[in-house]
């Protein structure tokens, strides 16, 4: 193969592997996971949760990535301005729940 080529098709492996984590959470699942139990603080603020919805308050956030922002809401995570507790205090939530939860704030908060 000539160097063209596999330099093409290695820039589309990293292009497809960079996508999969954005592929692999689903906003619409992910707002049943915020009604029964994100809500709860990331309507009302509490902790000093962002709000969803807040653009201001999810800007940064948002700006470090999805990946940082899951692993952040499964493992939990104690910053600046507030505590985020692991799994949201649900530990019923797998990894993939708490990712629809945090895409489905995300898409609100853009």
């Amino acid at each position: 193969m000539s160097r063209t080529i596999l330099m093409g098709l290695g820039s589309l492996c990293v292009l497809a592997v960079s996508s999969i984590n954005a592929l692999a959470y689903d906003a619409t699942a992910g707002k049943a996971v915020y009604e029964s139990s994100c809500i709860a603080c990331h309507q009302t603020g509490i902790s000093n949760a962002p709000k969803c919805g807040d653009k201001a308050a999810w800007a940064p956030r948002i700006a470090q990535g999805i990946d940082v922002l899951v692993s952040h809401a499964d493992k939990g995570f104690q910053g600046k301005k507030g505590l985020m507790p692991a799994k949201g205090g649900e530990a019923k939530f797998t990894t993939t729940d708490i990712g629809n939860a945090v895409t489905y704030m995300v898409e609100q908060s853009k």
